[in-house]
């Protein structure tokens, strides 16, 4: 591999596979993020905690469950916390404080996305741009040369593609984990969304019932 790319530097790829280097180097830094925010930091199950904040609430009361959510770092408990502190003030209240709290909080699921969205469409394209300048060097050559050599034509372009090569090597990876990542946040979205749905309703429906 490490060949393969200096091949590409020395060859007509040049300035391009450099390029293609910081794209991976690029790529890296926001997966090993992403993996943290989206698989550690994030791995609250939504449901199972809304379930659980409930049950504070019925056991020890609203305050009680603004504590669980500040010691949990999760996404989805920073707005129940939202609900939790407007739950007094109606369904209006609580659910104007989800759409401040969600637009914060879907900002944090998506950070990087679109930049590795992109290296996914840039790496490719890099790639294709290296070959071209590596085949024009490489005929350039021949053309002062003055003679076509099939041996020179076929290192020369062999070189040349080498780029399109580490394009690919780079793009394929980051296209897959994108997907799987953007799977992953519009998954943790949906399961969001329900719990505060779930949490209001039981404010509106439940909790004035219990109280009594």
């Amino acid at each position: 591999m490490l060949r393969d790319f200096q091949m590409g530097v020395e060859g007509g790829g040049g300035f391009v596979m450099w390029f293609l280097l910081i794209c991976a180097v690029i790529g890296i830094g926001i997966i090993l993020e992403r993996l943290y925010s989206l698989f550690i930091k994030a791995r609250l199950n939504p449901k199972s905690f809304h379930e659980k904040i409930v049950s504070t609430i019925d056991s020890q009361g609203i305050d009680a469950g603004i504590a669980l959510c500040d010691q949990t770092g999760a996404p989805v408990a920073k707005i129940l916390r939202a609900i939790l502190e407007k739950a007094e003030k109606g369904k209006d209240a609580m659910e104007e404080m989800v759409s401040r709290s969600a637009a914060s909080e879907l900002a944090f699921l998506d950070r990087g996305m679109a930049l590795l969205g992109g290296l996914t469409t840039v790496s490719p394209f890099l790639g294709f741009l290296g070959t071209v300048i590596g085949m024009i060097t490489a005929f350039a050559a021949i053309a002062i040369a003055g003679e076509v050599e099939p041996t020179v034509v076929a290192s020369g372009i062999s070189t040349a593609l080498i780029t399109t090569k580490w394009g690919l090597i780079i793009a394929t990876p980051l296209a897959i984990i994108h997907i799987l990542f953007s799977t992953r946040v519009d998954g943790y979205t949906r399961e969001m969304e329900e719990a505060a749905s779930s949490l209001i309703d039981y404010f509106i429906e439940t909790y004035p019932k219990r109280k009594k």
